[in-house]
């Protein structure tokens, strides 16, 4: 039974998150329950949800309908990373295993032999027209890169070793216009620039394994919250149209907690404004407590980068499908 693995990238504002979710109908804008409604009448939704509940729009609903229509059999999608509401992602890993069932049935060209047909997708197909084929039926904020035929076991989940996730900012009095669905606005005046030097020292306390609890969403269900960072950076960048700076906050590590990536961000947003001693990291880290930490920014900056395999999927391009494949 073949199994593939695709790298998907998309444009999250639109989405409810990676995850698929369908919450009961009753638990929207009209619940009385007093935890809040699942979704409200601006949560983007898909049709065709059970009896009862509704389909909030994540990219795994969305590309696991597709993938199914394309291989005609109801497999189930897993990426490597549950990203959040409003989260993007230029690298996104998932898997999925299907059938390679070859049957025969009426052509559908008059007076011609019975054609191949079935469900699956077969292993002599290629992963190339995998891609090709999925990318036909997806909406414009999704799209897959690549595919490769991956072993049995491939796990996107236990089989990462690492991800790297950026958190981009933007300094100036003028908000950004046409990425601005990716990029995070901090109004500051024309040359202001925060202090990277205390974001830097700050950023490096993070380096290593530590308890993460302070930078953790309450809820975040983890029985430890002991992660490892192998890198945390602070890079200027040039800004499009004069618009201002850029400033890009880039964590590696083998997995993170709930929020954590954006809450580190908005830590070291607020010492890079001096709002916080560039100790205050140390300090978290030291009581575990999250009102130790700063706040959690919002999702429009955040992008899942890459996820990174030993040994790494042999993903080939849709529009590469004879070129040398690269890792992802």
């Amino acid at each position: 039974m073949p199994r593939y693995a695709l790298l998907v990238a998309y444009d999250g504002t639109d989405f409810c998150g990676w995850q698929k979710q369908e919450p009961p109908a009753s638990a929207g804008p009209a619940a009385q329950d007093g935890a809040g409604p699942a979704y409200s009448p601006h949560t983007p939704l898909l049709e065709g949800a059970p009896e009862g509940r509704v389909s909030l729009r994540t990219v795994q609903g969305v590309l696991e309908r597709v993938v199914r229509q394309v291989v005609r059999e109801p497999v189930e999608l897993i990426g490597a990373s549950r990203t959040d509401s409003g989260v993007h992602a230029e690298g996104q890993v998932c898997a999925f295993t299907c059938q390679p069932l070859e049957t025969t049935g009426p052509s559908p060209i008059a007076d011609a032999p019975p054609a191949p047909r079935g469900v699956g997708w077969p292993a002599d197909r290629g992963p190339a027209r995998l891609c090709q084929a999925v990318n036909a039926r997806l909406p414009d904020d999704v799209a897959v890169l690549a595919a490769a035929a991956v072993p049995a076991g491939f796990d996107p989940v236990a089989g990462a070793v690492r991800k790297r996730y950026t958190y981009t900012i933007q300094f100036g009095p003028q908000r950004p216009l046409w990425d601005r669905r990716t990029v995070h606005f901090v109004r500051a005046r024309p040359g202001a620039l925060p202090d990277t030097d205390a974001m830097r020292d700050a950023a490096a306390a993070l380096v290593g394994t530590h308890d993460f609890a302070a930078f953790a969403a309450a809820g975040h269900g983890r029985l430890s919250t002991v992660r490892t960072v192998h890198a945390c950076q602070i890079a200027l960048l040039p800004s499009p149209r004069d618009a201002g700076t850029r400033l890009e906050i880039s964590i590696e590590g083998g997995g993170f907690l709930w929020n954590m990536v954006r809450i580190i961000a908005g830590t070291l947003l607020e010492v890079g404004l001096g709002r916080r001693d560039r100790g205050s990291t140390r300090a978290a880290l030291r009581t575990r407590d999250r009102r130790d930490a700063g706040p959690t920014l919002a999702p429009t900056g955040l992008c899942l980068r890459w996820v990174r395999y030993e040994p790494p999927p042999a993903f080939v391009h849709a529009s590469e499908p004879d070129a040398r494949p690269s890792p992802a």
